[in-house]
């Protein structure tokens, strides 16, 4: 997924991505997270992207901010389970000292 757009509301940042297919998906940017020289973006599907309509439960998606050749940010899938569980870990602790 690229980042395409950036819209600042006076509660919240949007994201509009756009995936390998050229469909666009918008996001609620609910954290940026640097770790270990790495930023991450804690996002939340805005109302009507979520696939299952009737789930009850919050989803969230976390990307890795990479640059391609040319210096352009791009927000990658993290592949790495090691990776991905300290990036969960480490907004877990955030969600827990907002809480």
């Amino acid at each position: 997924m690229s980042n395409e757009e950036e819209l600042f509301d006076d509660e919240f940042y949007t994201l509009i991505l756009v995936d390998d297919e050229g469909e666009e998906h918008e996001f609620e940017l609910l954290a940026e997270l640097e770790i270990e020289d790495e930023v991450y973006r804690v996002l939340m599907p805005m109302a009507g992207e979520e696939e299952d309509e009737e789930e009850e439960e919050d989803v969230i998606v976390i990307l890795k901010v990479v640059h391609d050749d040319e210096g352009n940010e791009l927000m990658s899938e993290i592949e790495d389970d090691g990776e991905l569980e300290m990036v969960v870990a480490a907004w877990q602790e955030l969600e827990d000292i907002e809480s």
